[in-house]
């Protein structure tokens, strides 16, 4: 497959003016993929309870988030060939249209499938979003943009939860996906107006083998994690065989990459300087933060009795927190020129927050939970913006594209892994939990004891001490994983250390760095 055409970057320095009105063109697109993200936290326990158990909860994200990471490099790929505008409304117009079809989701199994396709327009909306930006402004200049959409994120983020609780009280949870079309269709016409990059001809070819490899790769690894650990064990044959599958894709892939034409995710990009440790900070940094942001409202509502609505509020200060945090780190990077320290400083105090709430309860007030969600806000929204911009710094021109959306690719990646494994702690503690919390207890007649978590409906409407006795199990089973996760975290933090800082540029080009063999070697960290 060969086209004639690619963006380039832009032969004249655009005004302020120009950039400003890209930019706001591109932050409506961003706020569409990330208002959904977070717009189905406070709906998902009520859909899980209309739909089935707390087992399936990690699913509805999980299926999102692998559709979405896995076709980010895909997209930012696809971009660099054949042009940033009309591959980036394509995402738009997917996107909506699974956003509908979940809508009218009818079970829980349609509704995941769904997700799916709506994760691969997600993907290329945050892939191509901040691929566009590093089109148009240098490095050096960057830092207060992507601030900008980085707080697009946070603000939408903020608004999700809010949105979502009141649409799922008021109305339906079905009008959390509804509510995309006015805004898609609002992101669809200004793009469309307003962003303009003028392309240059070119022959290219588009690598579907190494995208489907790792496609395969992925979805099989997580498959084997998700089985072994909740279904088949460790040792059987179908855990042994995806695992299996899983490293033969990988291999084929990485044997693909290094002969491809336009390879999906070119391994040149591991020999550029910082771009491995930016990736892997972005893997765990994700996981981390995903099994967080999922879990903080069931939390909210199941264990201590909140509205969908409330919880939502409840939500406010993590992401209030994330969003000035963002904006204020953006307008520092571009005011110094250093951007290294930043993950550093991050990481550290989201792992310090991750901690903050594993040590919540039953009877934790709003006082403390809100302080301790915005540290792990700040954290977050001084870390994950400079990874990006690292990434566009270091990575040449013509793989702007492929390497933006590889740095976002492996973010998701880890939060689909984190979801997964979280999930799974929280299945296994929860069972264990109710065994031992309802040892010395009556359970009624006609009260299945394996379900009385599924949803904070069925919660709320338990007679004491069996309540107590659930909410109490469910509460040491979430705050497990935010224990869990603060290792994770830790983790990031001690790659961020090791990251190497690259100039920031003052144009849109990129020099050339002497070659080396791709691999995690201290000149790529």
């Amino acid at each position: 497959m060969t086209t004639q055409h690619a963006d380039a970057a832009p032969s004249t320095e655009l005004t302020h003016r120009q950039r400003t009105i890209i930019i706001i063109g591109l932050m409506t697109g961003l706020m569409l993929a990330a208002l959904d993200s977070t717009i189905v936290s406070t709906a998902l326990p009520t859909i899980v309870g209309e739909f089935g158990g707390i087992d399936h909860l990690s699913w509805v994200f999980t299926a999102y988030l692998v559709a979405s990471a896995t076709s980010m490099p895909l997209f930012g790929k696809i971009s660099d060939l054949y042009g940033r505008k009309k591959v980036y409304q394509t995402a738009i117009v997917i996107f909506l249209v699974a956003s509908a079809m979940c809508g009218a989701a009818q079970n829980l199994g349609q509704l995941i499938a769904f997700r799916t396709i709506q994760g691969i327009g997600g993907g290329g909306l945050f892939a191509l979003t901040f691929t566009i930006v590093g089109d148009i402004v240098p490095p050096r200049e960057r830092g207060r943009y992507t601030g900008y959409l980085s707080g697009t994120f946070a603000l939408a983020s903020v608004l999700g939860p809010l949105v979502g609780g009141f649409l799922t009280d008021a109305l339906s949870w079905r009008w959390v996906f509804y509510v995309n079309l006015p805004i898609g269709a609002a992101a669809f016409v200004v793009t469309g107006i307003v962003l303009k990059i003028q392309p240059k001809k070119a022959e290219h070819r588009l690598d579907l083998a190494g995208s489907a490899f790792l496609v395969t790769a992925i979805v099989s690894s997580l498959l084997a994690t998700v089985w072994a650990a909740e279904q088949y064990g460790w040792g059987e044959p179908q855990t042994i065989g995806l695992f299996a599958l899983a490293v033969a894709a990988l291999g084929a892939f990485i044997v693909q990459e290094r002969r491809a034409e336009e390879p999906v995710l070119p391994l040149r990009m591991f020999s550029r300087t910082g771009y491995t440790a930016a990736s892997i900070v972005s893997l765990l940094a994700g996981a981390a933060m995903y099994g967080a942001i999922v879990y903080l409202p069931l939390f909210f509502q199941g264990v201590q009795g909140k509205a969908a609505a409330n919880a939502g509020l409840l939500l406010l200060p993590l992401m209030a927190s994330m969003m000035v945090a963002s904006l204020i780190t953006g307008r520092l990077t571009t005011r110094t020129g250093h951007y290294r320290i930043y993950p550093m400083i991050g990481t550290s105090l989201a792992a310090l927050g991750l901690y903050l709430l594993s040590t919540m309860g039953v009877d934790t007030g709003r006082t403390l939970s809100s302080l301790w969600m915005i540290v792990l806000g700040v954290g977050i929204g001084i870390a994950l913006p400079v990874l990006t911009l690292a990434v566009q710094n270091t990575v040449e021109f013509r793989d702007l594209g492929a390497g933006t959306a590889s740095v976002n690719f492996f973010r998701t990646i880890g939060g689909t892994f984190g979801l997964a494994i979280f999930g799974t702690i929280i299945n296994r503690q929860l069972d264990t939990n109710l065994d031992t919390n309802l040892t010395d207890i009556d359970v009624p007649a006609g009260i299945d004891t394996t379900d009385l978590a599924q949803s904070p409906t069925a919660i709320s409407q338990l007679g004491e001490p069996l309540k107590t006795a659930v909410t109490t199990a469910l509460s040491d089973s979430i705050t497990t994983t935010f224990f869990y996760a603060t290792f994770v975290m830790i983790a990031a933090f001690i790659t961020a250390v090791f990251m190497r800082e690259v100039a920031l540029r003052t144009t849109t080009d990129t020099p050339a760095q002497p070659a080396a063999a791709p691999g995690l070697t201290h000149e790529a960290l």
